[in-house]
């Protein structure tokens, strides 16, 4: 197992921090809007071969700073595109989750050219052309974090008897997303016509059973991303990567890996 370090840099007037860990090509693991745990079996699996880099997002858990300049995404995409510069990080690959792969799909279309690949895995930013993206204001904040799972018994590995600070975390979550992507709702309109300038390779993932953002913003995703295939992940919902975490890393590992 890879050893893993906390980074805090100052970045925007707020305290980003950093997990990372593992060596080799660098990937920058963007998380879901449920937030993440600071290890998962995922990130584990991609330390073994690259250098893993999973930033907590500003505002997304109790121990994320929430700055109140930060109204969109796209906010937060410029400030990892700063974050990367402060790092000296060259050609990362993206590997976006969710939420995290709409900010992914920002930092594709906002340097077409500076990443060596993007995947992007049940994300969100575009508004699906059959279906409508689960309104998680609608449910409670446990109830929106296992729809995002096909089998309950993987949520329960994940994340065991709920805590008390599990449910302030999914709290914040909330209230940031709500902040950030509420009007239009967890979507950006121009994006799926800037997809097309996104020179890089492309690999969209999805989950068989996803609950959360329908096949179909995975279909608009390949379609419109200039060199893209779709996988489907079979057995898994929403979150592929804790749910199938082995599988998810094969394909991505597999993908970036290419030169």
């Amino acid at each position: 197992m890879a050893a893993w370090r906390e980074e805090i840099i100052d970045l925007g007037g707020l305290k980003l921090r950093i997990g990372r860990g593992g060596s080799g090509r660098p990937v920058l693991v963007l998380h879901h809007d449920i937030g993440t745990l600071d290890k998962l079996p995922f990130y584990e699996a991609l330390s073994a071969k690259f250098d893993v880099i999973v930033p907590n997002h500003p505002g997304f858990g109790e121990k994320a700073e929430r700055p109140q300049w930060m109204r969109h995404p796209r906010d937060i995409a410029s400030l990892y595109q700063w974050m990367l510069a402060e790092l000296k990080v060259d050609r990362p690959s993206l590997v976006g989750l969710g939420f995290g792969g709409w900010i992914a799909a920002e930092m594709a279309t906002q340097a077409p050219r500076d990443y060596h690949r993007l995947v992007l895995v049940g994300a969100m930013g575009v508004k699906p052309p059959e279906g409508d993206i689960f309104d998680q204001a609608i449910v409670s904040y446990i109830d929106y974090a296992q729809a995002g799972f096909h089998d309950p018994g993987a949520f329960a590995r994940v994340y065991g008897d709920v805590t008390t600070e599990q449910l302030v975390d999914w709290d914040l979550c909330r209230e940031m997303s709500f902040r950030i992507a509420w009007k239009p709702y967890m979507y950006t309109p121009s994006l799926p016509n800037l997809l097309g300038g996104v020179k890089v390779p492309a690999l969209v993932a999805w989950g068989e059973h996803d609950r959360i953002v329908p096949r179909s913003a995975g279909e608009l995703y390949a379609k419109s991303l200039g060199n893209a295939r779709l996988e489907i992940v079979a057995g898994a919902g929403h979150c592929v990567d804790m749910e199938k975490p082995d599988e998810l890393a094969r394909l991505v590992t597999n993908f970036v890996d290419q030169n």
